[in-house]
């Protein structure tokens, strides 16, 4: 498969046109016409609907649109590396990051990174939910769960120990449960789609069903209605220091039981030679986390 082909094609859909595909890549339009032809006799499908002014991809296309950009930014990444001798990353990194956890540690790490790799651009996803890495094309996910079995590859950055947290004002009004079926008669805040809280008792596992009244698509809306004195929410140490030195939240410490600590994942879609921009981007990451999260590995 030639690269030449498939970056026309990449460059055409983020253009919205072969004509301005051409341009940009400062060939003629014909040519651009016979790369992106050439490209579809070798797949053996048809990739785009095209017009003179405009495009849009087929079925086909749109599944082959994320191996495409992953080939053209390996490919671009490959010569940068030979061409520089250097260890710099290049390339687009796409990143997908759960909210909360990117305004408190990826944002910082962002720019020293883009300084110490000019050739390096990335592309952030703050996002509380796993994507399809492959077929949203992206490089890397950091993800704060207890992960499923997929054919996914995950590398663990540090554990994450959590603890439940109340305003106040809410432990004013329903009191401080003492013991985990407690919460059973309290209002708790969960992301949405979680339909249980794991915690440890006794060296065992124990499970409390959530029926609750309010969740949020982001721990950050849950982390803010528990401050409002909305309820008791399950969050990351990291998450709430702050608001419990300023008092805005108490920690609740149940007699029987402990919320079970997850871990932090580097998750990547392939077993193959790790990318030079995404080692760059979990080392700076590993290192920020050994400094401020408990329980790095």
């Amino acid at each position: 498969m030639n690269t030449q082909d498939v970056l026309v094609f990449t460059t055409a859909v983020a253009a919205g046109s072969l004509s301005e595909a051409a341009r940009r890549l400062g060939m003629p339009s014909m040519m651009a016409t016979r790369r992106l032809a050439s490209l579809e006799a070798t797949v053996g499908v048809r990739l785009m609907h095209r017009t003179t002014r405009s495009l849009s991809l087929t079925p086909e296309g749109e599944t082959f649109l994320p191996y495409a950009q992953a080939l053209v930014e390996n490919a671009e990444e490959a010569l940068g590396q030979l061409g520089s001798g250097t260890k710099t990353a290049n390339g687009l990194l796409r990143v997908s990051v759960p909210v909360a956890f990117g305004l408190q540690f990826v944002a910082q790490i962002v720019p020293q990174l883009l300084q110490d790799n000019p050739d390096l651009r990335i592309s952030l996803d703050m996002n509380d939910a796993l994507p399809d890495l492959v077929s949203s094309g992206m490089d890397l996910a950091i993800r704060i769960a207890r992960l499923k079995d997929s054919n996914l590859i995950a590398r663990k950055l540090a554990d994450n120990p959590r603890i439940l947290v109340a305003s106040p004002d809410y432990l004013r009004k329903r009191g401080t449960p003492r013991v985990l079926d407690d919460l059973q008669q309290h209002d708790c805040l969960p992301i949405a789609n979680i339909q249980q809280w794991n915690f440890i008792s006794g060296g065992n596992e124990r499970h409390m069903r959530l029926n609750p009244r309010f969740s949020a698509t982001s721990i950050e809306g849950c982390h803010a209605v528990s401050i409002a004195g909305g309820g008791i929410a399950l969050l990351a140490n990291w998450n709430v220091e702050k608001d419990l030195k300023a008092g805005r939240l108490v920690e609740i410490r149940l007699d029987d039981a402990a919320p079970q600590t997850i871990g932090i994942w580097a998750v990547y879609p392939t077993r193959k030679l790790l990318p030079q921009k995404v080692s760059v981007f979990i080392s700076a990451l590993q290192d920020v986390l050994d400094k401020n999260v408990t329980g790095s590995v």
